[in-house]
């Protein structure tokens, strides 16, 4: 199967360069997880998302190392455990031996700790940054009023905020508010309760000889969203980075938008 082509990235402040289609990782694990790995990045991908809750680190690790490419050219996003807030120092050490690598280059807090250690949490994510053991930092499933204390707090912003997005989803609102406060919204599950046999994403696809969820995730890009599609079957791996090849037009994004609850 042909590599996807080239995929484009944005940037996190000075520190890191994402790609904005990303290979998500979660309920992958053991030799699924390495060889779907393996794949995505055979096929062009250049960004692998995981977390220490899905227990795939090592495959994940491997994966990376054996392909050949060279540690800088691939990003690595993974995540803080909740049970782990407050020992951000002890877990991102643990995590990058379990990775075998000397960074990440993204390091999320995976859900907002209880309130006394929030800010605490943050400022340890952002000590590890300092130290070089992530590239950047930021969170995931949390709120803005959340952010805004921590922002508050410490005086610096998440650089992403890894939320579930998907035309249902879709809250032109919460993207603003994110944007004003330059954070980069990253969807997770941007397929997952998507009716891809809803008659607009048909329609939308057949013109453009692509698929549903092709459609979705294109939609997601032009909204400045960065993606991070799962699959094992090495198919759809390729098919989730296939979405440069063509551009949804105004009318078309508007009655995507239209879907959300």
């Amino acid at each position: 199967m042909a590599r996807t082509r080239e995929i484009p990235t944005v940037r996190l402040g000075d520190r890191a360069v994402m790609p904005v289609v990303g290979f998500g990782t979660w309920r992958l694990t053991g030799q699924e997880a390495y060889e779907a790995t393996r794949a995505a990045l055979e096929l062009g991908y250049r960004h692998i998302d995981t977390a220490t809750m899905y227990g795939n680190h090592a495959e994940i690790g491997r994966a990376v190392r054996d392909s050949g490419l060279d540690r800088g050219e691939v990003f690595i996003t993974t995540k803080l455990h909740q049970r782990d807030a407050g020992r951000e120092r002890e877990t991102i050490e643990r995590t990058l031996r379990e990775l075998g690598t000397d960074y990440v280059d993204l390091w999320l807090v995976h859900w907002p700790p209880s309130p006394d250690l929030l800010v605490r949490t943050w400022q340890g994510m952002l000590e590890a940054r300092d130290r070089g053991l992530a590239r950047a930092v930021g969170v995931s499933n949390h709120s803005i009023a959340q952010i805004d204390e921590i922002t508050a707090a410490t005086g610096e912003a998440p650089a992403v905020n890894q939320i579930p997005w998907s035309p249902p989803r879709h809250s032109a609102g919460l993207l603003r508010q994110h944007r004003e406060r330059g954070i980069v919204v990253e969807g997770y599950s941007p397929i997952k309760g998507t009716d891809l046999g809803h008659p607009v994403l048909v329609e939308i696809a057949r013109r453009h000889g692509v698929t549903p969820a092709q459609v979705v995730l294109r939609w997601h890009l032009q909204h400045d969203i960065v993606v991070i599609p799962k699959s094992a079957r090495r198919e759809r791996i390729a098919e989730n980075a296939d979405l440069f090849g063509f551009t949804l037009d105004a009318e078309e994004m508007a009655r995507i938008d239209a879907m959300a609850d």
